[in-house]
Parts: structure tokens; C-alpha cells; sequence
């Protein structure tokens, strides 16, 4: 069985999307996919077919204020808001929707990692746990600390995928995995610091306990998640597709002509593909 992980991170997850759209172009098919926060989203257009659907929600909808801006965090509590992302926009009667039936339809496992805010642990929500059009678990998945309010799902708050399991190589072996390919958003040779998670710990500690521990843990989550990744590189059973650069963006930098080159990047990045499977 051949898996794929997506790590998401912000928009520079659409480096993410030019990789699947390059195995959209050229057949190639995973049986398993686990995508964390915009790796869950960037996953989902994948087994639904949807080759450039991504391309349009980075390039965009980003910089419409109904999605990212000031003006949600002030009157939603959330600076994304994620029910217009995944809801509005990609319903079935939205402007750009999902295919639902596409997705449920394929034969690939879909994996979306979130961290239950309450407790602290990882969930792992699969495509049992989405219908037409509510696509909750990526909202869940998708909802950075501080920056959203948590994403409620059966009455649960949740946040993103990126403090729970940053990068699920270990949970994909675990699930049957004999080769996997790893996307990673910034240079595999980046270590992730503490310090910018800091205050938003803080912050974060007033209400959700457990989800603060464990945002103080991120870094040490990634980069652990990465040194596993390379090890398994050396063995021949991981592929990693990451940038040499984040074309000067950090996880919300909205800039057209950055997002654009990510996106070309990831996608040219992805001929490696060919030799490891």
C-alpha cells in the first residue's frame, strides 16, 4: 500500500496542491492519503478529480475578506472562517464544490488529522465521518489556535491537525503503509522553533488546557516527525517533496506572485514521484 502525507501549513500549503495536481495530470493514485489542516483540504480535491480546484482557493478566495480578515476575527472570533471556506464555497450548490460522491467513491483511505481540545488527543477522522456537504472535519482540522475559535464537531471543540500529529509518517506505517511520500511546506532541513508558539500557549491556556500543552509541543512534534521521515527516506521507504524556499511566505502571507510560485514549485518538485513509485 502507497500512502501520501500533506502537513499543510497555511497557505504555503498550496505547494501541497501543485503536487497533486501533477499526479492528477499523470495518473498517479495513492491507496492511502492523511492530510493535516490545509493538507486535509488539498487531499480532499485530490480523490475528488479535481485538478486546479485548490489553485483557486489559495489564489483567490484568500483575499476576499469573507474568508481571511480582520473583519471575521472581529465579528466571528475566527480570522478564517471556515464555514465559508468549506462550506459556502464548497457545497454542493456553492461556487466552486466539492465532488463529494467523487471522494466517497474512491478506493484511497482518507485520513484527517485534528487535536480534540478538551483532551488533548489526536483524532483521526476518516470519510465515514464527512457527508455532502458537511465537510466539518476539515474545518475542524483546519482551525489554528488563537488565530480561530475551535471547530466544534458532535459537540467537541477541535484545532488543527498542526499541534496534534504535525507529520503522520509514523501513522501511516502503522495503517498498512509499505512506501510513503511525505510533503512537507517549508525546507526539510528547517527545525521548527518554540518560541513564536509561546504566547499563543498562553493565551490558548485560559480555555483549552490540554490544547495549549500540547501547542507548546509543536515544534518538538514536527521536527521529531521530520527526523522520523528522513531515516525512513535513507531505508527507500519514504519519498519527502519540500521546497528549497518558502518564496518569502510564512503561514498566512497573502501575496499573489509568493502563492503562485510555491504552487509551480511544488508542482515541478513532484517529478521525483515518478522514480519512487
Amino acid at each position: 500500500m502507497t500512502g501520501i502525507v500533506d502537513v499543510g501549513g497555511g497557505l504555503r500549503g498550496i505547494y501541497g496542491a501543485g503536487v497533486f495536481d501533477y499526479c492528477l495530470e499523470n495518473g498517479i493514485q495513492f491507496d492511502y492519503c492523511i492530510g493535516v489542516s490545509a493538507g486535509s483540504a488539498n487531499i480532499a480535491s485530490y480523490l475528488g478529480n479535481q485538478k486546479g480546484r485548490n489553485y483557486q482557493f489559495y489564489m483567490e478566495y484568500t483575499f476576499r475578506k469573507q474568508y481571511m480578515s480582520l473583519h471575521n476575527l472581529l465579528h466571528k472570533g475566527s480570522y478564517i472562517n471556515l464555514d465559508y471556506v468549506y462550506g459556502e464555497l464548497s457545497n454542493m450548490n456553492g461556487e466552486n464544490p466539492l465532488n463529494y460522491v467523487m471522494v466517497k467513491r474512491s478506493g484511497s483511505i482518507m485520513k484527517v488529522v485534528a487535536l480534540n481540545a478538551l483532551t488533548g488527543e489526536t483524532t483521526y477522522f476518516d470519510k465515514s465521518d464527512m457527508t455532502q456537504d458537511d465537510y466539518h472535519i476539515l474545518k475542524a482540522s483546519c482551525s489554528i489556535p488563537v488565530i480561530c475559535k475551535p471547530y466544534l464537531v458532535d459537540g467537541i471543540p477541535y484545532y488543527d491537525g498542526g499541534i496534534a500529529d504535525p507529520v503522520p509518517v509514523e501513522k501511516a506505517f502503522t495503517d498498512g503503509c509499505d512506501k510513503v511520500v511525505v510533503i512537507l511546506t517549508k525546507p526539510q532541513d528547517v527545525v521548527r522553533p518554540q518560541k513564536k508558539d509561546i504566547p499563543l500557549a498562553k493565551l490558548l491556556r485560559h480555555k483549552y488546557v490540554k490544547a495549549a500543552d500540547n501547542l507548546l509541543l509543536r515544534y518538538k512534534k514536527y521536527n521529531e516527525g521530520v527526523a522520523l521521515a528522513k531515516e525512513y527516506a535513507k531505508q527507500g521507504r519514504v519519498l519527502i517533496i519540500a521546497p528549497d524556499n518558502c518564496c518569502g511566505m510564512n503561514t498566512l502571507t497573502k501575496d499573489r506572485k509568493c502563492i503562485d510560485n510555491m504552487y509551480h514549485k511544488g508542482y515541478t518538485d513532484a517529478l521525483a514521484l515518478q522514480e519512487f513509485l
